[in-house]
């Protein structure tokens, strides 16, 4: 398969996947709870899917530098297809329990904490060879695929489970990730030299020490990522607490989407021409300056809309500045190290806030929280940019690191 083949294989496994997963996220609860009578088992999955991501950098380590190639990694689709089938065939047959959403959640994750930093990492080393800046751009399309997903899945979600019910949806989303699987079987890639097998996996904060802007840029990806629960549960609690429940998280989520979007459209072109340290920085500064303005206009829904937007328009742009740090820095073992860093902390962090989230609201308060958390992205921003504490000069540096093991 040409290159050009395997991108557009790639990226059409990232759109099918995520669809699936968005969908499903809809029907998954309803299953949950008309299956087991208990409203508690309704975020068991999602719960469960989060412990293989934070442990993956002891169980992942050495896994994770095998997978090189399409098969390799189709290899991983197919391991979550079988998690993905649990519930469905579970209830075909009449036996859902807690048991069976947790079994479903712990697979799904393991091989989400392989495939989505691997799929990352084999999609730039395709582009290498296609020339500079082509794995940023192809990784920022990867991006938009991804989100354009947030603004299709939802209505056919419930469009198909106002026809057929919420089960059909667990079907199709293993169908889809059995499809991307079959894609990514003809993509062609390069197994790891001998000197990097011999050299071992090299550990996740090893790289990081090495790469300060990479570095940098995963810390302000946590931040934001521990921040996120502050957007969702702080619009939701406050238009209850203003008499109108579900009202501002929609329209939040609603400008949130539609400007993310926008951006990732425009981040292909646009950050290959940008410094990347300095155009991540300059988004979270800004999606922290739009947190914090949040409260200040929640008697407008179209200000909490286009306020959402804004902050949405620049994470793309972040995004895809942080993945060309990586694929410009790294290359080999170290990328797909870095890949998994990166997905390592974000991810987790979201879990984290996410679930302490509700308990410092109810202590602080939606809006003070709001306030809170744009002021602490607003603030990483600053300090991890390249304006208060430089970073050293790449050309002063090696920018590909020789094989071998990291430095203690």
């Amino acid at each position: 398969m040409n290159p050009r083949r395997a991108i557009a294989a790639m990226l059409t496994t990232t759109f099918v996947t995520w669809l699936g997963q968005r969908a499903t996220a809809v029907a998954l609860p309803l299953v949950a709870l008309a299956e087991t009578g208990s409203a508690w088992t309704t975020g068991l999955v999602g719960g469960a899917v989060g412990l293989p991501m934070l442990t993956s950098p002891w169980w992942a380590r050495g896994l994770r530098q095998r997978l090189t190639t399409g098969r390799a990694l189709a290899g991983v689709l197919a391991v979550q297809v079988l998690g993905l089938l649990v519930v469905p065939v579970g209830a075909a047959v009449g036996a859902v329990g807690p048991l069976h959403l947790a079994t479903a959640g712990l697979i799904t994750g393991a091989a989400t904490a392989l495939s989505g930093p691997g799929q990352r990492a084999l999609l730039a080393d395709i582009c290498d060879g296609a020339g500079p800046g082509v794995a940023a751009r192809m990784l920022a399309w990867q991006d938009f695929a991804h989100r354009s997903t947030m603004i299709l899945a939802p209505p056919l979600a419930g469009w198909a489970i106002t026809v057929g019910g919420p089960f059909r949806l667990l079907w199709a989303e293993a169908a889809g990730v059995a499809l991307g699987a079959a894609l990514l079987l003809a993509v062609r890639g390069t197994a790891a030299p001998r000197a990097e097998v011999a050299a071992g996996a090299p550990a996740l904060r090893h790289v990081l020490a090495r790469h300060p802007e990479v570095r940098r840029a995963v810390t302000m990806a946590g931040v934001g990522g521990l921040t996120w629960f502050a957007f969702t549960l702080g619009l939701a609690i406050l238009g209850a607490e203003t008499g109108r429940p579900g009202l501002l998280v929609s329209a939040g989520m609603t400008g949130y989407g539609a400007g993310s979007l926008a951006g990732a459209l425009l981040a292909p072109m646009l950050v290959p021409r940008l410094p990347p340290l300095a155009t991540m920085a300059t988004g979270w500064i800004l999606l922290g300056a739009t947190f914090a303005a949040l409260p200040a206009v929640t008697s407008s829904l179209v200000l909490i809309a286009a306020l959402a937007a804004v902050g949405g328009f620049a994470m793309p742009l972040g995004i895809a500045a942080l993945n060309r740090l990586i694929t410009t820095r790294t290359d080999g073992a170290e990328r797909r190290a870095a890949f998994a860093a990166e997905s390592l902390v974000h991810d987790g962090a979201v879990s984290i806030g996410l679930l302490a989230g509700g308990a410092v609201i109810g202590l602080a308060g939606a809006g003070p929280t709001l306030v809170v958390a744009g002021a602490a992205q607003a603030a990483v921003g600053l300090l991890a940019g390249p304006w208060l504490l430089p970073v050293p000069d790449p050309a002063q540096r090696r920018t590909r690191p020789l094989v071998g093991p990291a430095p203690r």
